[in-house]
């Protein structure tokens, strides 16, 4: 326990972490735009409804989606359209946004 006087003193590993989440990209406001919005590489989901265009992160996701939506038409996992799969061979060379570089524990 320190005294009335002395200020308390972050460590190295504290003021490490502070910079990294300071400097590095989380995918949150005008530099995560395009990857929520899907322009760059299809965003965050991975799948859509080739009925509605609605997109969804997994299969089993889609599946609930397609069984609230769609009761009358049969879920058929081959047609789902693949995000990821169609513009990931045009932009592999791209950073992606969010991955930690800096920060060694």
């Amino acid at each position: 326990m320190t005294g009335k006087a002395k200020p308390k003193k972050h460590t190295a590993k504290e003021l490490a972490a502070k910079i990294d989440a300071a400097t590095t990209n989380r995918g949150g406001g005008k530099a995560g735009l395009a990857d929520r919005s899907g322009v760059d590489k299809g965003g965050h989901a991975k799948l859509e409804c080739p009925l509605c265009k609605v997109t969804a992160p997994d299969v089993k996701s889609m599946k609930i989606h397609h069984d609230a939506k769609h009761p009358k038409v049969a879920f058929d996992e081959t047609k789902l359209n693949n995000l990821h799969a169609t513009v990931s061979a045009e932009s592999s060379n791209k950073p992606k946004p969010g991955i930690r570089g800096s920060l060694k524990k």
